[in-house]
Parts: C-alpha cells; sequence; structure tokens
C-alpha cells in the first residue's frame, strides 16, 4: 500500500538511536528530577493531611461552619495532591507488550481530574457563602484567624515544594490547588478580622463568592489544557503549520501528509508523519537530525517518520479529515 514500505527497519533504527542518545546523556539528571519530585509531594501531602486536621479540630471546638468548610476544601486538595503523585509514579513505570507507550498519558489523567475537583471544590463553596446570605451564622472570629493564618503558611509552603515543576501541567494543576488555597485562607482571614471589628455576617460570604470566582478563572485555563490532552490535540505551545513548514523543507522532501501531534503526557509530545521523497530514503543522518530539529524547536522528543518514494498512490490516510 505504501510504496516507501519497504524500508522501515532503516528508519526505525534511526530513529531510535536519535533517542537512546538523548536519553541516555540525561538519565542520572532525571533520576535526580524524580527524587527531587517524590520528595516535594510527600512533603507538600502531609503538610496538607495536618492542616485538614487541625482545622477540622478547631472547627469543631470554635463551632466556625467556614473552618470546618475550609478543612473539607483542604481534604479535596490533599486528595488532588495524592492523585498527581500517584500520576507521576505510574508514569515512570516502563513501557509492557500491552501498553507500548507506557503509562505517561497518566499525567494526563491526573491534571484533568484536579482541574474538575478544584472546580466542584470551589462550587461547593460558592453554595455555601449563598446560604450564608440567607442564614448568617455567628464565627468565632480569632480562632479562624489564627487558624486560617497558619493554613496560609503551610499553603505558601507546600506550593513552594512544587513551584520547580510548573512546565509538567500535572504538577502545576497541584500547585495551582496550593496557591488557590493560600488565597482561599487569606480571604478567610480577612472576613474574620472585618467580621471581628464590625460584627457584620454577610462579609463571610461575600468574600467567599470573591474568592470563587477568582479560583474559576484560574483554573479554567488548567482545566482546558487538559481536556484538550485527553482528547489527544495538539499540546499549547506547538504550531502544526510550523511544523509542517519544517518538515516540508528538509532536504529531498516533495511532500508531507498524515501528520498527527498529541501530547504522550503532561510533558512529552510524540509525532508522525509521511514523508514523500521521490529520492529515495534519506539514510540515518537525515533522520537523526530530523528528530533532534523538532525536539530543539517544538519539544517534540518521540517524532516517527515513514518514508515514501512517491505519492502518486496514497495510503487511504493522506486526506486531513480522515484520521
Amino acid at each position: 500500500m505504501l510504496s516507501g514500505y519497504t524500508e522501515p527497519t532503516e528508519k526505525a533504527v534511526a530513529v531510535s538511536h536519535a533517542h537512546s542518545h538523548h536519553h541516555g546523556h540525561h538519565g542520572h539528571d532525571h533520576a535526580h528530577a524524580a527524587a527531587h519530585f517524590d520528595a516535594a509531594f510527600f512533603g507538600a501531602t502531609a503538610l496538607n493531611v495536618a492542616l485538614v486536621i487541625a482545622q477540622v479540630v478547631y472547627g469543631l471546638s470554635a463551632h466556625s461552619i467556614a473552618l470546618i468548610a475550609d478543612a473539607g476544601h483542604n481534604g479535596g486538595d490533599a486528595l488532588a495532591l495524592v492523585l498527581a503523585w500517584i500520576a507521576h509514579v505510574i508514569a515512570r513505570r516502563r513501557p509492557s507488550a500491552s501498553y507500548t507507550y507506557g503509562f505517561r498519558s497518566a499525567s494526563i489523567l491526573a491534571a484533568l481530574a484536579n482541574g474538575m475537583i478544584l472546580l466542584v471544590a470551589t462550587g461547593i463553596i460558592a453554595w455555601e457563602a449563598v446560604m450564608r446570605f440567607l442564614e448568617p451564622v455567628p464565627v468565632a472570629s480569632t480562632t479562624v484567624m489564627a487558624v486560617a493564618g497558619a493554613a496560609i503558611v503551610v499553603n505558601a509552603l507546600s506550593a513552594r515544594l512544587l513551584m520547580g515543576h510548573g512546565s509538567d501541567l500535572n504538577v502545576r494543576g497541584a500547585f495551582l490547588h496550593m496557591v488557590a488555597d493560600a488565597v482561599v485562607s487569606f480571604g478567610v482571614v480577612l472576613a474574620a478580622a472585618l467580621i471581628y471589628l464590625t460584627g457584620l455576617m454577610w462579609i463571610d460570604p461575600l468574600v467567599s463568592l470573591i474568592i470563587s470566582g477568582v479560583i474559576v478563572w484560574s483554573t479554567w485555563g488548567l482545566l482546558q489544557n487538559a481536556f484538550k490532552m485527553s482528547l489527544d490535540a495538539v499540546p499549547g505551545g506547538i504550531d502544526p503549520a510550523a511544523v509542517r513548514a519544517f518538515l516540508q523543507g528538509l532536504p529531498g522532501v516533495a511532500a508531507v501528509h498524515d501528520m498527527h501531534i498529541w501530547a504522550m503526557s503532561t510533558t512529552e509530545t510524540a509525532l508522525t508523519c509521511h514523508l514523500v521523497m521521490p529520492g529515495g530514503h534519506p539514510g540515518d543522518a537525515f533522520l537523526a537530525t530530523a528528530c533532534h530539529q523538532l525536539d530543539h524547536r517544538f519539544g517534540i522528543k518521540h517524532p516517527t517518520m515513514q518514508i515514501e518514494l512517491s505519492d502518486a498512490d496514497p495510503c487511504a490516510f493522506e486526506p486531513e479529515h480522515v484520521v
């Protein structure tokens, strides 16, 4: 069916050689980064579990529904941290006969789940705020301020632990959870201080609604990117037209078709395409150079290029509207 199908072995060897050289060169760095990753997640998770326990205990003793509600929100975020951590561990597992790409896409699912959890938790806060307008609840201001102030410190420390890995959408989701929690806790402190000074109970739900809006605004982009990745869309930051133009500009390439770009994980991008090269197979050096340039220019680390000698008898997948 494909005019260039007689030479896939050469191509495969060239591509795998380019990848093995790249990954072997940085193997120690990857191992060090993974260990740092695990330590960051463990520290952030431990801090947030301790925070939830403290908020529940003091919330019950102070008869503060607001503090208990914040504990529930932080509990959801602790769960989100665990999800992100599990996804990161699973993504490092080796490929198998059934999962030939490994489990890298687990990080995409975790980022999607984290975005959805954060929106649901924010919806619960907003609903509670609306109910507070209808039925104001007395707030133990001083206790709430003290515990919420401690929550700001804990969430800031957790966010700091995850800050160095912002390029990973999965970790970015967990990071945004921590930042959102710090903002929520600051709002709780502010509301409690104003209530203490004025005695106006409606300040608490008003601040909660404002915070909910800020969280939704900051989370929407994360959720949108994770959703697109889960549907194998071209990752943000990569221009498919520019990639096609680069491939078509390679020496000896007459046409490019059946090009697909998708995210293998929140940090790795793959590409497959057919290159029409009437002059014949270009050899290993050509493919190795093309792989290096795709990685350097576009961050595409897993390209697979199929060589065709002529497009006179194109394959069934050539039309752009056909997958």
